[in-house]
């Protein structure tokens, strides 16, 4: 990859510009959950061990470039100093004189964060005025904020270009795992995809079929492909108005050698509640008042024969209702059994999504999958094929 790394740049004496995700959720002014402070802590410790300062440039929810007091990001560094173990000066400004003063009076060994970029509307507009005001506080740029690299904003993208720029390791990671993955992947390559809405991942699919030797679709979206072959799915949820681009989908996948699996059989219920009365049935015999919401053990058995074959997956979105039990069953199984197998040395597994992580944390598989991308929407354009700014900003 064309993209430098840490280790490319000269960090001692250096004031690191650092874009990173603090987008954490909130309870009583308090972090309640730290995952993305935690994945940015070998980022800093490795700027400031190398002799640099972390000067960190990060969002907080969407103040729509006015100052929200409740969208601060100071409630923040008590949970980052934890983190980091590392003395955190908070600056209440992102540029100018504020932000100044806070960088030029921080010891040696400490970080220093900014105040919330989205505060001016210049960070969404990709303003050059404000990247160079930000540009001017530092004199190296680091993206470590894969999530949010599919923004072209002033933080991310333009001012990527005005300082010698580089990923940091968490951007690292995610670049070199979805690499492995997608861009040159040891084959055969399964993907699964699941959730409740082809329209929602239509460019996935498309861009998948071409790359993929496996395409497994479940959830809601399935149902959809199964009207598509002409079968009554009851009332299940299905959007029958995208029936003929879920059939022009599979021929390109037919044309591209790429076999999509379907629920061969379902469990079907009348009632969408945990532990509602369910049967399995083939998947052509779904009940006209009966929904579908999950595949049945013929379709995980079929799944699981695949993965054995794999040596390449990548998973995006749930199998069926994961939600409530019993309707977790299929992807609490294919989980597993892609987690056995990555941790036996023969898959490399990447997932990502926000219903993906809740799934396989749920299945107890996420710590076994070789990589967990924390990143929504910029995973899914990824794996659509798309050019992400703040990545290309990069160099890669």
């Amino acid at each position: 990859m064309a993209w430098k790394t840490l280790d490319d740049m000269d960090l001692a004496g250096k004031r690191v510009l650092t874009r990173v995700d603090l987008n954490v959720p909130m309870d009583g002014g308090r972090v309640s959950d730290a995952t993305r402070i935690d994945r940015i802590v070998p980022t800093l410790k490795d700027i400031v061990a190398a002799g640099g300062t972390p000067v960190l440039l990060a969002h907080f929810g969407r103040p729509k470039g006015q100052h929200v007091p409740e969208m601060s990001l100071r409630p923040v560094v008590p949970a980052l100093e934890a983190a980091c173990g590392l003395p955190v000066t908070f600056a209440a400004d992102c540029r100018g004189p504020a932000a100044a003063a806070a960088i030029d009076g921080v010891a040696p060994g400490g970080v220093v964060l900014l105040e919330n970029t989205r505060f001016y509307p210049g960070e969404e507009k990709n303003d050059p005025d404000l990247a160079a005001d930000f540009a001017a506080l530092g004199d190296i740029y680091c993206n470590d904020a894969f999530s949010a690299a599919h923004r072209a904003h002033a933080s991310t993208e333009a001012l990527a270009r005005l300082l010698p720029a580089c990923a940091g390791r968490l951007m690292q990671a995610e670049l070199s795992a979805l690499e492995t993955a997608l861009g040159d992947p040891v084959r055969p390559v399964v993907a699964v995809v699941g959730g409740a809405k082809v329209s929602t991942k239509l460019d996935l699919l498309g861009n998948l079929v071409g790359k993929v030797d496996h395409l497994v679709i479940g959830g809601g979206m399935a149902n959809t492909f199964l009207a598509a072959q002409g079968i009554d799915v009851g009332k299940s949820l299905a959007e029958h108005d995208m029936t003929a681009t879920a059939s022009e989908i599979m021929a390109k996948a037919e044309a591209a050698g790429c076999e999509i699996i379907l629920p061969g059989d379902v469990v079907v219920a009348r009632e969408f509640k945990a532990g509602a009365d369910n049967e399995t049935v083939a998947a052509d015999a779904c009940p006209s008042d009966a929904m579908i919401l999950d595949a049945g053990p013929q379709t995980v058995a079929r799944i699981a024969a695949t993965l054995d074959t794999a040596k390449t997956l990548i998973w995006n979105g749930p199998l069926g209702a994961f939600e409530i039990p019993p309707f977790d069953t299929a992807t609490n199984a294919a989980a597993s059994q892609a987690a056995a197998l990555t941790a036996a040395g023969g898959l490399t597994s990447v997932a990502g999504g926000g219903d993906t992580v809740a799934a396989l944390n749920q299945a107890g598989a996420a710590a076994r999958f070789t990589y967990i991308s924390t990143a929504g929407g910029a995973f899914l354009e990824w794996m659509e094929g798309k050019v992400l700014p703040g990545v290309a900003a990069l160099g890669g």
